[in-house]
């Protein structure tokens, strides 16, 4: 059976248990999620020496992860056996999982941790794990998704974050959300209970700029403004780290297509239907109305194929000499407001 890292977890605090998971994937981030709250949340803090066994694929044979699988709990009603890095157990020994499968132990919970790629799915020991327990494909999230990501991530700590700030993330660190769920791990205690976490706080903390990131960069496309759109493209030439090229064209992806989506509602005056519709807070709507008045559909399609030109040019395809990622974006947005 295959879950997602939210699914999983509210099975695991239902109290449901399955002899054997499998989180497997190149989202790491949900994988530690998910392998952190099962380390911490399973067994008792004070019944751990006892019941609970954490190793590394590194470290360790298959036989062995198996040996300390069969032993009985010896104070809790199950013995937790986490096996971190697993994918660095040869995958030929995994044999001996695919039989341990057969009859395994009813009061273990053997958890693997096959980090940066995924388990073979046409192979018998994956079959046998997704028969006999749950298995976590923990995919890479579309660029497009990072946002409500961030969203959800804050909001699970009690907490707010405007669509500035997560826009001045994405833009600054691209689409890892294990290096987002860092960032924001150093936010949290600065913020109270309920709090939001705005622009300011992140150019105080993350060391990002307020003024210069791609969130600014939309709005200054969408007012067809050389002036403030230079001023940006010189500071991300400037710094770099700042400005990763791929999620910062997802990022010019959407807002384009959110005014192409605009320029078409059937009552844009509408501000809260509007956004519904756009996936924002009515107080950006404006934004959008304002861009919808400086450009047209078909020029709004055209934007679109530049945006797809200068992906493949990023990624070396149609890119001639050594031309840099700045240069690219610097030459992406003379384009689309000329």
């Amino acid at each position: 059976m295959a879950l997602t890292d939210k699914q999983l977890i509210a099975q695991l605090k239902a109290g449901e248990r399955k002899p054997v998971y499998l989180l497997t994937g190149e989202d790491n981030h949900a994988i530690d999620v998910v392998s952190d709250y099962i380390e911490e949340n399973i067994i008792d803090p004070s019944l751990r020496d006892f019941d609970q066994t954490v190793v590394y694929g590194g470290d360790t044979t298959m036989a062995d992860v198996l040996d300390n699988a069969m032993r009985f709990p010896m104070m809790s009603d199950v013995h937790l056996v986490l096996v971190k890095e697993a994918q660095e157990i040869d995958i030929r020994q995994w044999e001996r999982l695919a039989a341990y499968l057969k009859q395994p132990a009813e009061r273990t919970m053997l958890v693997l941790c096959y980090r940066h790629k995924k388990l073979d799915k046409r192979t018998a020991v994956y079959k046998a794990i997704s028969a006999a327990g749950v298995v976590l494909d923990a995919a890479k999230p579309y660029d497009n998704k990072v946002p409500s990501l961030i969203t959800e991530e804050v909001r699970s700590h009690g907490l707010n974050i405007t669509e500035k700030a997560v826009s001045m993330m994405v833009g600054a660190i691209g689409a890892d959300m294990g290096k987002i769920a860092n960032e924001l791990s150093k936010l949290y205690p600065l913020v109270p209970e309920g709090g939001t976490i705005d622009e300011r706080l992140v150019e105080q903390q993350v060391g990002i700029s307020k003024d210069y990131n791609v969130f600014e960069l939309q709005n200054a496309i969408g007012r067809r403004d050389p002036v403030m759109c230079n001023r940006i493209v010189n500071y991300f030439a400037a710094n770099p780290k700042n400005a990763a090229l791929p999620p910062m064209l997802a990022a010019l992806y959407q807002y384009l297509l959110k005014i192409m989506i605009y320029l078409q509602l059937e009552d844009p005056s509408d501000e809260k239907a509007a956004a519904a519709v756009l996936g924002c807070s009515p107080f950006f709507v404006k934004d959008y109305a304002l861009a919808a008045r400086n450009y047209k559909l078909s020029k709004l399609a055209s934007c679109i194929g530049y945006l797809y030109e200068a992906d493949l040019r990023s990624k070396g395809v149609h890119n001639t000499g050594t031309i840099t990622d700045a240069e690219i974006l610097r030459e992406l947005v003379f384009k689309i407001i000329h």
